[in-house]
């Protein structure tokens, strides 16, 4: 099979990249990596709070997306939402294992801004901390309905296909994992520069 050029195969949807990947296009891989691992990271670093472990685990589910591409039913998933569930598995799993639960304050990067002012990188950093470390005392279940819906903005019918879960128990999930992220964070406004009115 002739290779595509770069810029016709980045107007392609997931589904057809992973078809031609598996078909021997290696600038679908390409185009698919760049697409989609800052995505797997992010959801793996919210769901395990480090940076090392995150990489490890977006590594690992990318390997399995190019291991089932020979096999990849167009049409039958979303490649995004398959990539979620299988990180989101991964995570847990290492969570399990003990790993990643013990996340030292200075080990979260601040976040990347147009150069904010030191005191808002500060404030920032410290409600990231504060979300991170009151995520890591949610149930792991709840802790990943929450971060695939409240950070990562996928609707409950997609987190349900990930979670392989009813609509109903995401949103059961969702709910007890909000009370469990407001008791966590109880009286930490002022600390963390909210006001009333925030």
């Amino acid at each position: 099979m002739t290779d595509m050029p770069f810029d016709d195969l980045t107007q392609l949807d997931d589904d057809a990249l992973l078809v031609l990947y598996a078909n021997g296009d290696p600038g679908a891989a390409r185009v698919l990596t760049t697409r989609l691992a800052p995505r797997v990271h992010a959801q793996a670093w919210r769901l395990l709070g480090d940076a090392a472990e995150a990489e490890d685990v977006t590594q690992d589910a990318l390997l399995r997306l190019w291991k089932i591409a020979p096999e990849w039913r167009q049409g039958e998933a979303k490649v995004t939402t398959w990539l979620y569930r299988v990180t989101a598995n991964l995570a847990t799993d290492r969570l399990r294992r003990g790993k990643g639960r013990n996340i030292a304050l200075d080990a979260i990067p601040e976040p990347e801004d147009d150069q904010p002012r030191p005191e808002d990188r500060m404030q920032e950093a410290a409600r990231l901390a504060a979300l991170t470390a009151a995520l890591a005392t949610l149930p792991d279940r709840q802790r990943q309905a929450v971060v695939l819906r409240h950070i990562e903005g996928l609707a409950n019918p997609d987190i349900a296909a990930i979670m392989d879960l009813g609509v109903e128990a995401v949103e059961s999930l969702i709910a007890r994992g909000k009370r469990g992220l407001t008791a966590a964070l109880a009286g930490q406004k002022e600390t963390l520069g909210y006001r009333d009115d925030d």
